[in-house]
């Protein structure tokens, strides 16, 4: 018997009704031969409701209160599903994250999944049950109720995937159940051509997850890569196939871009008149990452007279923190520097293994932004992907420009092919 791990977002269990639409769907899957492990998240909207409580009372509430505040809205999510199951006749248990023995470091609000125990759940499966975990929570070594971040109970599924393949020694597929029927070459929002892809690699979907996509949580799609679990995305409102998350292939290298990606959670921190000499970006840095703000574009100018600028970007939600955080170090080392803020940018990036084999595609990109007059602030490259920080009015031309550059469109409805 094969196992399978679905996960479920917080639009698919969003109501009465849907959440019996999602043990309908456990038990068909058991029916035709799986033994089930569902992962869910809180009900749509929950998340935001209970994080506005804190807000009520701390503008800057203390991290790990909130996380005890927060995790509870898959506690009543994982009890309705499992109710739901039993109602249509089926076995089903919940479990809760330090019930799974989902272990995670101290970094509250976004902490990382160390080690998964999947005992409890095999018990639960020999018995003929549907487990049914909360995503999104896990429990640090002292006991403290921990959350993944946004999108964390990607991470749970892919992660209780991964455990329990190692376990039993064959790959467990993981299906990622949500709103979209798939991938999408970009956010069909914003781009009426946008087109669903059958297949995408680990590498593409990392770096369309890490520049804004939000159909999948990027350390899921990490845990993916890593232990090579087979990762479907799909939709829980119809049959449609979804997308495959799946190792390279050779045929993928023939696309050149494989999506555009665009993020509007961007802001700016610009460091001026820094003195240019060993050990002041370590400094910098280094205390940026102790207070778990993540760093993301870097551009460094040219000395002059012994000074430069350090430009760097990181989410809205992590500036204030930033800010705080680099204004402790001015004086000393830095004596003399001062730090600049602002909002009013988005990342707009083009992905695809193909770039690895075929020149010219970053030239193309930026000639495609000029021919727009969109100017660019910031530009950062790796192997198979461009982005470019540019002003945020600019996002969605910019989007669809790429897009229909690089042969992204879908076929105008009646053309022939």
């Amino acid at each position: 018997m094969s196992l399978v791990v679905q996960k479920y977002g917080g639009t698919s269990v969003g109501s009465v009704d849907r959440i019996k639409n999602v043990a309908r769907r456990a038990l068909a899957a058991q029916a035709a031969g799986h033994q089930v492990v569902l992962v869910v998240s809180a009900m749509s909207g929950e998340t935001n409701r209970l994080l506005a409580l804190t807000k009520q009372l701390s503008q800057r509430p203390d991290e790990r209160e909130q996380d005890v505040v927060i995790a509870t809205g898959e506690q009543v999510t994982v009890g309705l599903v499992a109710l739901a199951i039993q109602d249509l006749g089926g076995k089903a248990r919940s479990y809760l994250g330090h019930q799974v023995r989902i272990t995670t470091d101290s970094a509250f609000s976004k902490a990382r999944i160390r080690s998964i125990d999947g005992d409890a759940l095999f018990a639960s499966l020999s018995r003929g049950e549907i487990a049914v975990v909360a995503g999104f929570q896990g429990q640090d070594d002292a006991g403290n109720v921990t959350t993944l971040g946004r999108g964390g109970s990607d991470t749970t599924a892919v992660a209780v995937a991964a455990a329990l393949q190692m376990s039993v020694g064959h790959p467990v597929t993981c299906e990622i159940y949500t709103d979209v029927d798939g991938v999408f070459t970009t956010d069909p929002n914003i781009c009426k051509g946008a087109r669903k892809l059958d297949r995408i690699s680990y590498e593409e979907m990392l770096e369309l997850a890490s520049l804004g996509a939000k159909v999948l949580q990027i350390r899921s799609v990490e845990f993916a890569m890593k232990y090579k679990v087979p990762l479907w995305v799909k939709s829980s409102f119809n049959d449609d196939p979804g997308t495959l998350v799946c190792e390279e292939d050779a045929a993928m290298e023939d696309v050149v871009v494989a999506g555009v990606a665009h993020d509007m959670n961007e802001a700016r921190v610009a460091i001026r008149s820094v003195p240019d000499k060993p050990g002041i970006a370590r400094q910098i840095f280094g205390a940026l990452a102790e207070g778990n703000v993540v760093v993301d574009m870097i551009v460094q100018n040219v000395s002059a007279d012994g000074r430069t600028d350090l430009t760097f970007t990181v989410t809205k939600t992590d500036l204030a923190r930033a800010r705080e955080t680099i204004e402790k170090l001015l004086g000393g080392d830095l004596a003399g520097a001062r730090v600049e803020t602002g909002g009013g940018i988005a990342k707009v990036s083009i992905v695809g293994v193909g770039m690895r084999n075929h020149a010219g595609v970053a030239a193309k990109m930026f000639d495609v932004l000029a021919t727009e007059n969109i100017n660019i602030l910031m530009i950062s490259t790796s192997e198979i992907r461009v982005s470019c920080v540019i002003d945020e009015k600019y996002t969605e031309l910019a989007v669809r420009a790429l897009h229909t550059a690089f042969g992204l469109d879908k076929p105008a409805a009646g053309a022939g092919g």
